[in-house]
């Protein structure tokens, strides 16, 4: 037994609570090294009461891994509690004191795993209900659509003009109104809008005051407008928060500037001398290196917090939106992230709270602070498995369990699994232009665990680079859409809307047995059960059926399912051209291995076929 591998803590995605009296509990071991767990418990103040029992089984592995998930269940839900291990050789017992063949006898509180009391709080610390369902759609407000030519910026370029880092194109609120019909075609039930307020910049990431939306994007009646049509049709409104800096020109900062430290404001900030000087470096704290125009924020101080967070408080309740995303998330500190969270929620219980975090992000998912992340990492393996090809399919599927495997069940249904973002080059771009791989990642993100985020013009074909070649405008040209591609989209978007499972369900890899193998995957829950196939090489490829059902039986939960015939309900056909196209299909996988006298089903080049299986 690799003991050095066997890890658990009690707490965070190791021990989490899913219920008033359930703990779901996780046990990393090394890969294919045991082949029992089972979690041996009672209550913490009555170590001497007879125990239950409860078995763990694999949730997933990766490249050196398994993760053992189950849990378990007290009245008052105050848990003491060990492993038991089995490997080929022995027996062995696993407790915060360590390893030991039977756990002490005399004082058993001192050696076993202790979680003191599960504070549940009615499920207000998980993401809410409706982000599990959510289709997320980003616009960058200043190039998505321009309709109000009156509040045009001086020098407003052309629209479609390649845009620079100090361009305007013109792009406002009432322009995002106009498309509202478009956007929910897609099957959008989200919509994110980077920063509206008041701003110098096309980005509005210096902001100059929290309390007036930019007259350059609309005014507040204008706002109101649009969260009213957008929920009139289903579809919730995000804002961006930007509190780790302000602007150069935000009030409290130009008082620094003309009064130093006799400022009331001085220790908004950290300023390093006065006077307050932008050359040849700043002397103060800015939100990256030199760069002047957005000075940091001192988020541990009371006064910046509460007015930050108070106007949060003003624009959600003024606009009722739904949700926040906080720019530079992990830059702010932490007590700042649970005052807000626990503001925004007397206001809104289902309010959701996103965060741009560019790593690992568990530190903030815990449930007092945030609901969900961009889901950056996700995105890294997406463009080294379809975009780069630096990683083969088993290389892939090991790092999509290792990514989820850092938070709480709960937390990886409503992470935002992003491909595109106004900071990073356009996924399409990443592909050399070939559709075929985007059409691919769209595929696997719409059928896997998680938010699906759609950045605006991704969902017809946008090319662009890093920033602000990827800040484009919107085409409303429809001869320059790639119209596959987009009704690509919208069938991946009534997939997931026909079928709760691949919103709710659990995920499980099946089939990832090499660089240029098949991966096959699996969402199921207790009514309904899908298999995805997908083919990331050029060359036609099988899927045997007996092989994928063979697996679902080493899957606890999944074996129920196994065997089963499957219908297909979607499908992707690429060829060697970049090009692709997706369609529903009623083929059935049975069928399939019955006319070719095999048990396979066959994949094109760059395709994927969905199947539902049929009880």
């Amino acid at each position: 037994m690799q003991k050095h591998a066997i890890w658990h803590v009690p707490y965070d995605a190791m021990a989490y609570p899913i219920s008033d009296d359930r703990l779901e509990i996780v046990l990393r071991a090394a890969r294919g090294d045991l082949r029992r767990v089972e979690a041996v418990y009672t209550d913490r103040y009555t170590p001497h009461a007879r125990t239950s029992s409860t078995r763990l089984w694999i949730a997933g592995s990766d490249g050196l891994f398994d993760y053992w998930r189950g849990s378990m269940k007290l009245q008052y839900g105050r848990f003491m509690y060990y492993f038991e291990l089995q490997d080929d050789e022995k027996r062995i017992c696993y407790g915060e004191g360590g390893f030991s063949d039977e756990p002490p006898q005399d004082e058993p509180w001192t050696w076993c795993f202790q979680y003191p009391c599960i504070w549940y709080h009615g499920g207000m610390d998980d993401p809410p209900k409706w982000a599990q369902d959510a289709v997320v759609y980003q616009i960058f407000v200043d190039r998505f659509a321009n309709s109000d030519r009156a509040n045009d910026p001086p020098g407003v370029s052309r629209w479609g003009t390649l845009p620079t880092p100090r361009s305007f194109s013109g792009g406002d609120l009432a322009g995002i109104i106009e498309k509202l019909d478009y956007i929910s075609s897609l099957g959008v039930s989200c919509l994110y809008l980077t920063p509206i307020f008041l701003s110098s910049s096309n980005h509005k990431y210096d902001t100059i005051d929290y309390y007036h939306i930019d007259p350059h994007f609309g005014n507040e009646d204008t706002a109101r407008h649009l969260v009213d049509q957008c929920h009139a049709r289903g579809i919730r409104v995000v804002l961006d928060a930007v509190f780790n800096h302000s602007g150069y020109d935000f009030f409290a900062f130009r008082d620094v500037v003309k009064k130093g430290d006799a400022s009331p404001y001085w220790k908004w900030f950290n300023i390093h001398g006065y006077p307050v000087r932008t050359r040849p470096k700043p002397n103060y704290e800015t939100f990256g290196p030199g760069i002047w125009q957005m000075p940091k924020f001192r988020t541990d101080n009371p006064e910046v917090r509460d007015y930050l967070i108070s106007a949060a408080e003003h624009w959600t309740r003024t606009l009722d939106i739904d949700g926040w995303r906080l720019d530079v998330a992990d830059d702010v500190d932490q007590g700042f992230w649970r005052e807000f969270r626990t503001r925004m929620r007397q206001i809104k219980p289902d309010i959701l709270i996103v965060g741009e975090i560019l790593h690992d992000a568990s530190p903030f998912l815990r449930g007092d602070q945030m609901d969900s992340v961009m889901n950056y990492p996700w995105r890294e393996l997406c463009l080294d498995y379809f975009a780069r090809r630096r990683i083969g399919t088993a290389d892939f599927a090991d790092g999509i369990t290792a990514t989820a495997m850092h938070y709480r069940r709960q937390t990886q249904y409503a992470m935002w699994n992003l491909l595109g973002s106004h900071d990073r080059q356009r996924f399409l771009t990443a592909c050399r232009g070939d559709t075929a791989r985007l059409m691919l990642a769209t595929t696997f993100q719409f059928t896997y665990t998680g938010t699906p985020y759609i950045y605006y013009g991704d969902e017809i074909g946008l090319k662009g680079g890093e920033d602000p070649d990827c800040r484009k405008c919107m085409p409303w040209e429809e001869d320059l859409w790639d119209l596959d591609l987009l009704e690509h989209h919208r069938a991946l978007a009534r997939l997931r809307a026909e079928h709760p499972v691949l919103r709710r369900g659990d995920f499980a890899s099946l089939i990832a047995d090499g660089p240029d193998s098949p991966y096959v995957y699996a969402r199921w829950d207790d009514d309904a059960c899908i298999v995805v196939a997908l083919n990331n090489t050029e060359e036609p490829q099988t899927v045997n059926t007996k092989l994928v059902a063979e697996r679902m039986r080493k899957t606890h939960e999944l074996e129920q399912w196994a065997g089963m015939p499957m219908k297909q309900i979607f499908s992707l056909h690429g060829d060697n051209t970049g090009q692709g196209r997706s369609d529903n299909t009623q083929a059935s996988m049975s069928a399939v291995g019955e006319n070719c006298g095999r048990h396979v089903v066959g994949l094109p080049g760059m395709g994927a076929a969905v199947f539902q299986v049929q009880s």
